[in-house]
């Protein structure tokens, strides 16, 4: 199975969850399409193309791309990596390696292994400083007499 294949949700710049499965009224799908489904910009996505992070996107004979539920699924999956503080040139080398197919399973897995070590560490500074808030929403709720929370 592909990292492709393993992304099964996703959530929109609304807010909505979505999922690859669901079924969708179309198989292919314009760029303001694509946009409005997935709340990136067609700039952003035409530039994620431009710089090797979107796979092929197939074109009609005008020119005018049209992306499969594969790329919705993919660009999903480059959301989750976004939000993980991944740098873009990672994303794109990971893309890459995707491309150049299942002999490079390995160098996938260390990207993201490093990834996910990261973001435990990003978790641990976030739950530090939440602490800190705690204590001082604690301390404020006592002098202004309030309760702590």
């Amino acid at each position: 199975m592909s990292v492709i294949d393993s992304t099964t949700t996703s959530t929109t710049a609304t807010g909505t969850n979505t999922t690859a499965t669901a079924p969708l009224a179309q198989e292919r799908f314009t760029i303001s399409e694509v946009a409005a489904l997935t709340g990136l910009s067609a700039h952003t996505l035409r530039w994620y193309e431009r710089i090797g992070l979107m796979p092929h996107v197939d074109r009609t004979h005008t020119g005018q791309r049209r992306f499969t539920r594969r790329d919705l699924d993919w660009l999903a999956f480059v959301g989750k990596l976004r939000l993980t503080g991944m740098a873009v040139a990672d994303m794109v080398r990971y893309a890459e390696l995707v491309r150049e197919g299942s002999h490079t399973h390995d160098q996938r897995r260390a990207i993201l292994e490093g990834t996910r070590d990261d973001v435990v560490a990003r978790i641990a500074e976030l739950q530090d400083a939440l602490a800190v808030l705690d204590r001082k929403i604690d301390h404020y709720g006592t002098i202004c007499g309030g309760t702590p929370s």
